[in-house]
């Protein structure tokens, strides 16, 4: 993955020594040409290529945390003895019938 990335900086830093080797040529447009051409697109690349993964780690992180909230709910509620008065359907999958009137 970082090949391309590698390769595209050494031919940026080739490009601003002969820059700022040239006759014509100063370091400061060397600089330039450097950050321009190599270090500004290669980070935008990089970032955009990257964010995928940043996602998947962040999905990851908060799943984490939702089961670590939910284990410690579940152990205070054993601890406690009390019924479960989460959000969660009773054992029942059958509703109770009302007579019509």
């Amino acid at each position: 993955m970082y090949l391309i990335p590698i390769a595209w900086l050494y031919v940026t830093l080739m490009m601003a020594v002969a820059e700022a080797t040239n006759t014509n040529g100063t370091v400061l447009g060397a600089l330039v040409t450097f950050v321009l051409y190599g270090l500004l697109p290669i980070g935008l690349l990089l970032y955009f290529m990257g964010t995928p993964a940043r996602k998947r780690a962040r999905l990851a992180a908060e799943a984490q945390e939702d089961r670590a909230r939910a284990q410690a709910a579940a152990d205070e509620a054993a601890i406690s003895g009390q019924p479960n008065t989460s959000s969660e359907p009773t054992a029942d999958p059958v509703a109770p019938v009302r007579k019509e009137l």
